[in-house]
């Protein structure tokens, strides 16, 4: 994956950041202290988490340019004191926020140079990705935060196309893990058969239950684990 690989999924990037905000924006100031799929972290949390990833991205870049591995994040503990910070903003402030955050990834992304495309960026949980791959793990947390947010936006909601790589890359995230059981998924509406490890067990369901339980949101409602009367938890896998 490279520039032009990056530059063109910008676009797709720019439509999830659409849906999203267009959903923050139907909420009133009161909602935006309503619980969300990943509590305690509330709706504000989220959607300032969502905004402050985008600068996290800028730092990762900002490495690549300067030929240094950048962290994500100087520490956890900022990660979480600029959430906090920022959770209890009324919605014009929070629409505003991951707009502006976004433009600016969005920006220095396509300003990047042509040799940075070529340098490595250590993400948060510790693999290392190319530059062209960010704009669809923004994809990624954009989706999947939507429908954190229990504001009515679904894993059905994700094009198929969008799901079947946010399936691949939490996968491709697990299988770097050397203490990760071995798994074997299976859609029974699209077809999609995917597996970590040999002798894996197998669960199975629709393409949506299946990245909803993958993804942590569900305890697997919906799917059938082969050999047991109930679905294992999913692995952590973020």
């Amino acid at each position: 994956m490279g520039l032009r690989d990056g530059i063109e999924a910008l676009g797709l990037v720019a439509e999830s950041t659409r849906r999203f905000t267009d959903s923050v924006r139907l909420l009133s100031d009161a909602q935006v202290g309503g619980t969300t799929l990943i509590p305690p972290w509330t709706r504000g949390h989220v959607i300032t988490h969502v905004a402050r990833a985008a600068d996290s991205y800028r730092r990762l870049l900002t490495g690549a340019i300067e030929g240094v591995e950048a962290p994500q994040y100087p520490s956890m503990q900022f990660r979480a004191d600029q959430i906090e910070a920022g959770a209890r903003r009324p919605v014009a402030e929070l629409v505003a926020d991951v707009l502006g955050a976004s433009a600016r990834f969005d920006e220095m992304l396509r300003a990047l140079p042509e040799f940075a495309w070529r340098a490595s960026v250590r993400m948060r949980p510790g693999e290392l990705r190319a530059p062209a791959a960010l704009p669809l793990i923004r994809v990624r947390e954009i989706e999947v935060h939507h429908v954190d947010l229990a504001v009515g936006y679904r894993f059905g909601d994700i094009a198929p196309d969008t799901a079947v790589w946010i399936i691949d890359d939490i996968l491709m995230e697990l299988g770097r893990r050397a203490e990760i059981r071995p798994l074997h998924l299976k859609a029974t509406d699209t077809g999609l058969s995917r597996g970590l490890g040999v002798d894996a067990p197998l669960i199975s369901g629709t393409q949506v239950d299946l990245l909803a339980w993958l993804s942590g949101r569900t305890p697997g409602t919906g799917l059938v684990a082969e050999g047991t009367e109930a679905v294992p938890p999913a692995p952590y896998w973020i």
